[in-house]
């Protein structure tokens, strides 16, 4: 046999999409993991045309499921993202779009037997530890995904998946501000570091002239702006203990501006080399701590909510992500929990086949 088939899962998680695996169908070394997953996407080529990606970010990553052995969680979820030109595999991050797909794919998969009407699956981020709860719709013990819930960045309504994150301050730098201050400045521009489920680099949009308004395709095509963030992100980088980033994906940057849609803020993600089409759920986790922060770079630019738990709606390019965070105000703001609202699908499933040289399988 000159290919390698490896049985997966194709789904939509959130607005991302990609494979779902069995961790045990793939290679147990870590370099041998990213060359299959360079050749399973395709990545090489921007239309990733020798693999299933789809030539954009959000359509070049992986998901990786096994049965845990931590105390807490039952299945855990490793995650890759996979570059979609440069032929690059990042194991860092972790991806909250795609993690909502995990509990249907665990299911699918036989990882987890549906308990009831609804299945609450609990669920360990291997990338960063983060602990997470999703409550799958079973009605009848068989797995819908079927339902009324709408979520900007996605066509139609399915069944919906609830989120809850624990445990997600400090989850990449283990500090909820990795360089110790609330604000920093690099290249003449004011910045927030943060890490809650993503470690980011946060500014205004208006210090780099922009209205924070521009679409997705408006801020890719803004080379000078672009250079001039991932400048910023580098330094930022070191400075929150996370050495060199030139090749990393994480941090992750942003942008604030006043919301102009009824929402609590407008945002605008990176990922960091392209703008995100809506806005990534780990991502937005960390911006919505951002604007709730008092003396962060969201200063002034809200009117923030003091009661908790508070609703943030985030306004981005394909409309809005609503974040309930829980949190404390005992010496500062101390986070709790976050919980959003997603769905998924499962768009195909069988083999996905890679050349036998790259690997042979077990």
């Amino acid at each position: 046999m000159t290919q390698t088939g490896i049985p997966y899962i194709f789904m939509r998680g959130g607005t991302s999409k990609g494979p779902y695996f069995n961790r045990a169908d793939l290679p147990e070394d870590r370099d041998t993991l990213a060359e299959v997953l360079v050749a399973a996407v395709g990545s090489g080529h921007p239309l990733n045309i020798d693999g299933i990606g789809a030539g954009a970010a959000v359509t070049t990553k992986v998901a990786m499921l096994s049965r845990s052995d931590d105390d807490w969680a039952e299945v855990d979820y490793f995650f890759a993202q996979v570059s979609v030109t440069d032929r690059l595999v990042d194991f860092k991050p972790t991806c909250g779009n795609i993690l909502s797909g995990v509990g249907p794919a665990a299911i699918e998969m036989g990882l987890i037997a549906p308990r009831g009407d609804e299945t609450e699956i609990r669920i360990r981020a291997v990338n960063t530890g983060a602990r997470v709860v999703a409550k799958v719709q079973t009605p009848g013990g068989v797995l819908s995904y079927d339902g009324a819930a709408e979520i900007a960045g996605v066509p139609g309504a399915a069944a919906p998946i609830a989120l809850n994150f624990m445990g997600v301050v400090g989850s990449s730098t283990g500090a909820f501000l990795p360089t110790g201050n609330l604000r920093d400045t690099f290249d003449g521009i004011e910045v927030t570091c943060m890490d809650v489920a993503m470690p980011m680099v946060i500014a205004r949009a208006a210090d780099f002239g922009l209205t924070g308004y521009e679409t997705a395709a408006e801020l890719d095509e803004n080379k000078d702006f672009f250079a001039a963030m991932e400048a910023i992100r580098i330094q930022a980088g070191k400075k929150m203990g996370m050495g060199d980033v030139r090749k990393s994906v994480t941090p992750k940057f942003g942008l604030f501006a006043p919301a102009r849609d009824g929402g609590t803020i407008a945002a605008r993600y990176f990922m960091p080399w392209n703008t995100h089409p809506s806005m990534a759920v780990t991502g937005s986790q960390c911006m919505a701590s951002c604007a709730l922060t008092p003396g962060t770079i969201a200063e002034g630019l809200l009117d923030r909510p003091s009661e908790s738990p508070a609703n943030v709606v985030l306004e981005h390019p394909s409309g809005t992500i609503e974040v309930l965070v829980t949190f404390e105000k005992n010496n500062g703001f101390n986070l709790t929990s976050a919980g959003l609202l997603r769905t998924a699908r499962k768009l195909a499933d069988g083999h996905i086949y890679v050349p036998s040289r790259i690997w042979k399988g077990k």
